[in-house]
């Protein structure tokens, strides 16, 4: 089957081979057939990132008004509290579900009534740039799809994957501790199927061409309704082969590269984001050849190494980390973060934190109220996964002043928009809140610590009051973010060099032909004298300055011309 376009003719079919091997030209079919539904763009108007972008994170429930569907609540919040702070919103799955807060879709195609509707999406859509999430390793077991299977439907008896129980699946990484496998009864009588996450979410066989054209269209479809960019949600458990880890396998990475070839053509504008929380070596290699897959990918290890020097005081694994960081080639950039609506994973600090270290940010967590999630080793051991906990309370102690924590948080907000890339800010870390209990105890799920529905009104005057612990965090934030976006040297092309400071300072500079740009932060709570002094004008004061010292948890932004 000959393709419709030169370019895919030319580079998808060699994929679509080594993926699908004899099936490809019934993949080329599909895809012709997306082709002629949806149309190719008529012009590419893509552009790309600038400082100017940052992204808040946040449920389409984050906040809410009695009476009022809550997208349009968040638009409203966007509009008069977060607008001149971020260019995006990342909208977490606004789906139809059965569990996991979103991520076990029932329809990929519509929005969940109970937070309004597309029409809500393009609105928002209208007045800033969205992300929205493709769930795609696995579907809810109330899907369409799967009752279909379970039916014994033609259509859909290869969506999902039959295992064998007997057979060895010791090599597989897990990011769970709940078995790997779940039986269900089918018309066909009982079967075995993958289920990575929980029972409740079905891994998608993308071994059958059509699960592959169908999750395509569902891209299509997001790039349509207006979504800059796509989040693709543990891609790199896409691809099982028994006998390997069955994650980054090449398999995924070649669909990821179709989706970006087909995109390229139907939806220039849109830009794919990898979710993939592992070590930084794996994370990375889903840029491709940095023009042939992700767009962007998660800075996993900053939210760890970020609270590392905090709770320790030194900045030495942060820095270290930070100084043999590559910058991205070609159209490629970080997207860093420091909290979302996971926890803090512990992961991607393989090779960059020691044992104690790590038990010491676990130790840290529980002092600060928090949970810790672990993970199945598949050698009969576990080991800590995830800190379940706000990103303000992991910083500070519950008994420690409103001052410290708001030090804190600003400190490490300060190191995290001085890194090359762009910037995103989970919603309960913009606004200051806290560690979420009755979310956890009315659950059993640690994660909800970090997902609170905020109440609209309430919301308004802890805003307006510029005395409480929210206000005066969500305005510093806001403060740092308007500055940062007036400003070329923190463009995602600008590179970073990581300075030689005292162990208690985290010292970053990024240079254009015409400017210098400074970030030098005391992460800890004694006074710092500094190697040498810094002059240039202290980018929030406005003032010529010379930096010899620095006060506990202070920061300064220094720009040199």
């Amino acid at each position: 089957m000959e393709l419709k376009s030169e370019t895919l003719r030319a580079n998808l079919h060699p994929l679509a081979e080594f993926v699908w091997g004899s099936r490809a030209t019934e993949v080329c079919a599909g895809i012709n057939t997306l082709i002629d539904h949806w149309g190719m763009a008529n012009d590419d108007q893509s552009h790309w990132l600038t400082q100017k972008d940052a992204m808040l994170i946040c449920y389409g429930d984050s906040i809410f008004e009695p009476g009022q569907e809550p997208l349009k609540t968040l638009r409203r919040f966007y509009t008069h509290y977060a607008s001149q702070a971020f260019s995006a919103v990342h909208i977490l799955p606004c789906f139809p579900f059965s569990s996991d807060d979103g991520f076990s879709v029932e329809d990929y195609h519509q929005i969940n009534p109970e937070l309004g509707d597309w029409d809500d999406i393009e609105a928002l859509a209208a007045r800033s740039d969205i992300m929205l999430d493709a769930v795609v390793n696995h579907i809810s077991r109330w899907s369409y799809w799967f009752r279909r299977y379970e039916s014994g439907d033609e259509q859909y008896r290869d969506y999902f994957i039959e295992a064998d129980p007997a057979l060895d699946y010791s090599h597989v990484t897990r990011p769970r501790t709940h078995p790997l496998l779940t039986e269900f009864e089918t018309a066909m009588g009982k079967r075995w199927l993958w289920t990575t996450f929980s029972e409740d979410q079905i891994d998608l066989n993308f071994a059958n061409p059509q699960v592959f054209l169908a999750i395509l269209d569902v891209l299509i479809t997001y790039g349509r309704k207006g979504a800059r960019f796509v989040r693709l949600d543990a891609i790199g458990f896409l691809w099982k082969e028994i006998g390997t880890s069955c994650i980054h396998l090449p398999q995924t990475h070649a669909c990821i590269q179709i989706c970006r070839l087909v995109l390229e053509k139907l939806c220039p504008n849109l830009l794919l984001i990898t979710e993939t929380n592992v070590p930084h070596k794996e994370n990375i290699s889903y840029f491709g050849n940095s023009n042939n897959e992700a767009h962007l990918v998660y800075q996993f290890p900053l939210p760890p190494l970020v609270l590392h020097a905090f709770i320790s005081e030194k900045a030495n694994a942060l820095s270290a980390w930070a100084s043999g960081l590559e910058a991205p080639k070609g159209k490629t950039t970080f997207f860093n973060f420091l909290a979302s609506h996971d926890g803090i994973g512990l992961r991607p600090t393989e090779g960059l934190l020691s044992a104690p270290e790590k038990q010491r940010l676990v130790e840290a967590t529980l002092r600060h109220g928090g949970k810790v999630s672990w993970k199945d080793n598949g050698d009969g051991t576990k080991s800590p996964y995830e800190l379940n906990i706000s990103y303000r309370d992991a910083l500070s102690h519950p008994d420690e002043s409103h001052e410290h924590k708001i030090k804190r948080m600003l400190a490490a907000h300060a190191i995290l928009f001085s890194f090359q890339g762009i910037p995103a800010v989970y919603i309960h870390s913009y606004i200051g809140s806290g560690n979420d209990y009755r979310g956890v105890e009315d659950s059993n799920i640690y994660r909800r610590i970090n997902r609170a529905q905020t109440n609209w009104k309430q919301l308004q005057d802890r805003l307006s009051n510029d005395d409480t612990l929210g206000s005066k965090i969500w305005r510093g934030i806001s403060a740092l973010l308007i500055v940062r976006r007036r400003h070329n040297v923190f463009s995602v092309d600008v590179p970073q060099i990581i300075l030689d400071t005292p162990p208690a300072i985290f010292g970053l500079q990024r240079i254009t032909p015409t400017q210098t740009f400074i970030c030098l932060v005391n992460v800890s709570t004694r006074k710092v004298n500094l190697d040498r002094a810094y002059t240039g004008k202290d980018l929030l004061r406005g003032t010529e300055v010379e930096v010899e010292q620095l006060e506990p948890l202070e920061f300064r932004w220094l720009l040199r011309n």
